[in-house]
């Protein structure tokens, strides 16, 4: 398969806290993304060691979540693991990045790129502790995370030479859109779910197909070098899909699926 690049959202959730060396900025890819990354940290940890209700409030936490407002105060100092074993959720485990073969572990490392409020772009093998920032939330000292990474994340997926596959929610389109010079190279998909001949999004079957197709991706064997080759791939796989070209923006390929 020639140069893909698959952008995926974080998940919310986060699996058992990790065991392994303390968070280091230096050692996640894209250092272009340092120095925002260290501001978007610096304004969590100092809201988390603040007031708790105002904490809670910002971070959208219930009372049943509060222990995450210690966590984030903590992250400077938080042991870390490869982001694709922190994340969690239904998308990341249709994924099944255990399953992968040693080939295909290396090939999703290189093809997938995981979209994070704090971190902004990371690799699945990047160090990072458990977190919570939503990319919908707004921090006391920077404003909307949205406005934070808007102008900094696009250059680096433009960056990136070959197909863009973009699996992101919208909430996370937002920080870093994709740039109009990537756009004929480009593909948003869209997971709309048919029953009695009505198409809907439903998060559930949205994250777990968006997951299956992230990993027949990085199985594949056979070339992707463009839009056309990506929706043959996906037929191959099994998916059933339409293709929607329109001139200077991303291919829209949605994916139907059938209520279960």
């Amino acid at each position: 398969m020639r140069n893909v690049l698959i952008l995926l959202p974080p998940s919310e959730g986060k699996s058992s806290p990790p065991v392994g060396p303390r968070l280091d900025l230096s050692a996640l890819s894209f250092p272009t993304l340092t120095a925002t990354r260290r501001r978007v940290l610096t304004a969590l940890v100092r809201l988390c060691r603040g007031s708790a209700d105002t904490a809670a409030g910002v971070l959208g936490l219930g009372p049943t979540q509060l222990g995450e407002i210690a966590t984030d105060a903590r992250l400077r100092s938080a042991p870390c693991a490869p982001a694709i074993d922190v994340y969690s959720g239904v998308l990341f485990d249709a994924l099944d990045p255990g399953a992968l073969s040693p080939s295909a572990r290396r090939q999703m490392d290189d093809r997938v790129v995981i979209a994070s409020a704090l971190w902004g772009l990371v690799r699945p093998s990047d160090p990072i502790p458990a977190y919570r920032l939503s990319g919908s939330a707004s921090l006391p000292e920077l404003g909307t995370i949205a406005r934070t990474w808007r102008d900094v994340l696009p250059p680096v997926i433009e960056s990136r030479d070959g197909l863009i596959v973009d699996l992101r929610s919208s909430a996370y389109v937002s920080l870093g859109p994709l740039p109009r010079a990537v756009a004929a190279r480009a593909a948003t998909v869209r997971v709309l779910q048919e029953h009695d001949g009505r198409r809907t999004v439903v998060s559930h079957s949205n994250k777990a197909t968006k997951g299956r197709i992230a990993r027949s991706l990085v199985q594949g064997r056979r070339a992707v070098g463009g839009v056309d080759d990506l929706a043959d791939m996906l037929v191959d796989a099994g998916f059933r899909i339409e293709l929607a070209h329109e001139q200077g923006s991303p291919a829209i390929v949605d994916v139907i699926v059938d209520r279960p």
